[in-house]
């Protein structure tokens, strides 16, 4: 685990608790705790990998598998709120070095 890895660190083991949107053998998705929008959604693998320009080609599934969840919880957000809003940062936009998507809808309620 690296220092810099907040969701390794805190999320995945649970160390903090956190409202759990979507879950399965490989992603955890929760509710940001301290959101952007209004409905602010944290998508996450549970295996540790840095970002989205460190998949390999052995990562293909474990992709799918993430934007399978992002196609439902963005789903869901639009079904609700009519829009939704789904990306990942890289370099020093990412605060935390493992890798996720941001899914979220509504008003913003503080800057990025």
């Amino acid at each position: 685990m690296s220092s810099c890895d907040f969701y390794c660190d805190k999320i995945l083991t649970r160390t903090i608790e956190v409202p759990v949107c979507y879950e399965n053998d490989q992603v955890f998705a929760f509710h940001h705790t301290n959101p952007i929008w209004e409905h602010h959604i944290v998508l996450l693998p549970k295996k540790h990998l840095e970002s989205l320009i460190s998949l390999e080609e052995a990562d293909n599934e474990l992709l799918l598998e993430l934007m399978r969840a992002a196609k439902t919880i963005a789903g869901d957000l639009m079904a609700r709120f009519g829009a939704a809003r789904v990306y990942t940062n890289l370099g020093e936009y990412q605060s935390s070095k493992h890798l996720h998507w941001h899914i979220g809808a509504g008003k913003q309620l503080r800057p990025y």
